[in-house]
């Protein structure tokens, strides 16, 4: 029998907001774990050690932590978990553009031999995750999604995935997307308006891993669905009554789910890109936190620009 995922740390990294229950907008809050200050890229992406690190990889970590303290595996002493047994997952469209075209400058500039020895590992796309591994001594696969609109909700089903095959007991995800200078010429907007820049990050384990360390788990990913077009990923993962509609970025063809409320993450925070799959499975555990008690719809894709479509059913966990 494969092991049945749960969710039971969430964490954010977003300018002004403080946890999961503030991406509802109703002015409830959640837990205060984060003391009830704002997030503040100003003051909160600035720690010693981090001077090398690109914004993507601050706005992770800054993501990560209070999830895995949550999930009671982060206190004073680092991480309690099974590290060898701990995969991180991370979905990011255009978190290393900025140094893939920073370098470029230097090359066409000054040639290739004026690239910094510690910037230059940064272009790789699977560095925010080496990142994460690194800061808390996680060995377990380690992996970088850039799926364009639906990459956090690939990244929460290669999560569920990795528990299912018995690859890792405890997934970090973490969808990020930093707004920097290359981002803007890339979306051609310039103005730096309408574009998250921050990060959200979810822990996903075994319900076998959080029954073990006596933590109740708060979601479960139930059905995933992913196809050319919305329509077809919602009927493929809404298997059932839906409560609630996560929206997705400008997507169209939505009738299949006509009457159910609607949730929409990215008029609040501007494109979401990768992120946006996981941001919506911390709404959804807020949401559940606070009694909500049927299947939520996390959608992502379906605009015209995208090449896919990908929703994910979220149910409350069993205690």
């Amino acid at each position: 029998m494969r092991p049945r995922a749960v969710i039971t740390g969430t964490g954010l990294a977003v300018p002004g907001l403080n946890e999961a229950a503030d991406l509802l907008g109703d002015g409830t809050s959640g837990d205060g774990t984060s003391g009830g200050k704002g997030f503040d890229p100003a003051r909160d992406l600035e720690r010693r050690g981090w001077k090398y690190r690109d914004r993507a990889s601050r706005l992770a970590s800054c993501a990560a932590e209070p999830a895995l303290r949550r999930a009671r595996l982060l206190d004073g002493g680092g991480y309690r978990g099974p590290g060898n047994r701990t995969a991180v997952v991370v979905s990011s469209n255009f978190g290393v553009l900025e140094n893939v075209c920073g370098a470029m400058d230097v090359i066409v500039e000054r040639g290739s031999a004026a690239l910094s020895p510690m910037s230059l590992p940064h272009t790789g796309a699977n560095m925010t995750a080496g990142w994460l591994a690194i800061d808390h001594g996680l060995s377990g696969p380690n992996l970088t999604v850039c799926n364009g609109a639906t990459g956090g909700i690939d990244a929460l089903y290669w999560a569920r995935n990795l528990i299912a095959a018995d690859r890792a007991d405890i997934v970090l995800v973490v969808g990020v997307e930093p707004d920097e200078r290359a981002v803007a010429r890339l979306l051609g907007d310039g103005g730096g308006a309408g574009r998250l820049d921050g990060a959200a990050a979810v822990v996903v384990e075994s319900a076998g891993s959080a029954a073990a360390r006596g933590v109740p788990p708060r979601a479960a990913p139930a059905a995933f669905g992913r196809a050319p077009d919305l329509p077809a990923a919602v009927r493929a993962a809404a298997r059932g009554p839906v409560g609630m509609l996560l929206a997705a970025e400008g997507a169209r063809g939505t009738a299949v789910l006509e009457g159910v409320p609607v949730l929409d993450i990215p008029a609040r925070l501007g494109r979401c890109s990768g992120a946006l799959g996981v941001l919506q499975c911390l709404a959804a555990v807020a949401l559940f936190d606070r009694g909500e008690a049927g299947t939520l719809l996390a959608t992502c894709g379906g605009a015209e620009r995208d090449d896919a479509a990908a929703a994910l059913a979220l149910t409350p966990a069993e205690v």
